[in-house]
């Protein structure tokens, strides 16, 4: 396969992670709001609660619409390395929203209010975005040699 055609090939599994992702990352935001806000939980547990509500929807879109072309290990298999990778944005991304909280209270003085923690809280997803498709494309969901040559062949 050409460089051409596989950028190609890139740029579409980008843009349908990129929609499924933005379709969580509104889960997500609404959850986080509806939990630190409405139920007064602390900032770093309702960022993981909400991560975790969001996840469901991103694994579905992910498996079975934006890398829907990717040899399946088997679904156990591919959960796991799913979870373990969304574990480790999860906690990334609420890692940057504490730290990034505490940069605010530090500078202002006081604990950032609302538009401040979603500000932060949006950078944190910013982040993880890349890093969690880095993750799926090379790791959760990757071609298989098998797919590759499919993909030559074809």
């Amino acid at each position: 396969m050409d460089r051409r055609s596989r950028l190609r090939r890139l740029a579409g599994v980008g843009t349908r992670f990129l929609i499924v992702g933005g379709i969580s990352t509104l889960i997500e935001v609404g959850a986080f709001n509806l939990f630190v806000y409405a139920f007064g939980w602390d900032l770093v547990v309702g960022k993981i609660a909400a991560s975790l509500v969001a996840l469901i929807n991103a694994y579905f879109g992910n498996r079975e619409w934006a890398f829907r072309d990717r040899n399946r290990r088997g679904r156990a298999a591919e959960i796991v390395l799913f979870l373990v990778v969304n574990l480790v944005c999860t906690l990334l991304g609420a890692g940057i929203v504490w730290l990034g909280a505490e940069v605010v209270e530090g500078i202002t003085g006081h604990a950032p209010g609302p538009a401040l923690v979603n500000i932060v809280n949006l950078g944190s997803i910013a982040v993880i975005v890349v890093v969690r498709f880095l993750l799926y494309h090379y790791v959760v969901f990757r071609h298989t040699p098998k797919d590759v040559a499919d993909d030559a062949s074809a």
